[in-house]
């Protein structure tokens, strides 16, 4: 167990690989339960959500989520969320456990003069994380709504061994999967009804090791208070639209996230990575792959160093050749 969050956290079960393999192959589950959620509510919420998000919450449909940045007012991350539309006037926000009280202050201040109400309900959920492809197959006899009709990014209530819930085919995996809201009070029974189909319980080290295989970013990471979005090849989340934090990422410097693969040495967070023996950036994650089976890393480079074919990142004072790769390095 490690703290994360202000949680205490299972870094592994049975072992990072088993876990990481069972998702690919068949399905795990992770409790992430210390994720934070926010009801925003009241006739100004879509407004509201619109000027404070990079993506486009207007052309959310109830019953569907979003993947979303909250921009800082100089155009860094104040962190990466999902938003799920209720109804026309009511949104659910996921965010990250590390930021609940940056994010709950930062909605709070642009929240002011609107007719909009903002609740912390952090403390209410459970969140349990069923990802891989049988999932679906899975969970479908215990459920009372047809899984086949709910598409990806589908937000919906429905009773999950007899006890209602709300689910999302949404996930963290780069696999198909459903991430079930649940009571709070409810989370460990529905986690033992749902370990008792042969789901994988799994940890924070295949959470990491499946979502760098998917490309996908962590925040701290490739995003920061102080790192600009763009920097990442997530630039379809930034929509020409007025937010707080356009100009400060129209301004933003030119860098980029690119993917490298590695023969033997696995690299980590803050390693420099070179182009001809000079610096051009630094890996802002990286592991060896489970799947892929050789390292594998995520770095932000300068942009004018962002198209080369190979690089070097120093470890210990020696230089280790990678070759960079098209982001996700895994995709079903």
């Amino acid at each position: 167990m490690v703290p994360f969050g202000g949680w205490d956290m299972p870094v592994q079960y049975a072992g990072v690989k088993a876990e990481h393999d069972a998702v690919r192959t068949r399905a795990g589950m992770f409790d992430v339960s210390h994720m934070g959620e926010f009801r925003v509510t009241g006739p100004d919420a879509e407004a509201f959500l619109q000027r404070v998000t990079t993506n486009d919450v207007m052309k959310l449909r109830p019953g569907r989520a979003q993947y979303n940045w909250l921009p800082n007012d100089a155009g860094g991350l104040v962190d990466d969320i999902y938003v799920y539309r209720i109804g026309e006037q009511e949104f659910l926000l996921v965010v990250n456990a590390s930021n609940i009280g940056k994010d709950w202050a930062h909605l709070q201040a642009h929240a002011a003069g609107l007719g909009v109400q903002l609740s912390d309900e952090s403390d209410q959920w459970g969140l349990l994380a069923v990802q891989g492809p049988e999932a679906a197959a899975l969970l479908q006899p215990h459920l009372d709504v047809d899984l086949a009709a709910k598409k990806k990014n589908a937000y919906f209530p429905a009773r999950l061994f007899g006890q209602d819930v709300w689910l999302a085919r949404t996930g963290y995996t780069g696999e198909d999967g459903f991430e079930v809201f649940v009571a709070a009070e409810r989370t460990e029974a529905l986690w033992d009804n749902l370990l008792a189909l042969g789901l994988t319980p799994a940890g924070l080290g295949a959470r990491d090791t499946l979502r760098l295989e998917a490309g996908f970013p962590l925040y701290g990471h490739e995003f920061a208070d102080d790192l600009h979005p763009l920097a990442s090849t997530y630039t379809w989340v930034v929509k020409d639209k007025e937010h707080v934090g356009r100009a400060g990422i129209q301004a933003a410097p030119p860098v980029k996230l690119i993917g490298l693969a590695l023969e033997r040495v696995p690299v980590r967070e803050g390693y420099p990575v070179l182009l001809g023996g000079e610096r051009v950036g630094r890996v802002t994650s990286g592991s060896s792959s489970p799947t892929l089976g050789h390292p594998i890393a995520m770095a932000l480079v300068n942009a004018d160093a962002a198209t080369a074919d190979a690089y070097e990142v120093e470890v210990r004072g020696k230089a280790h050749p990678a070759r960079r790769v098209e982001l996700p390095f895994y995709k079903r």
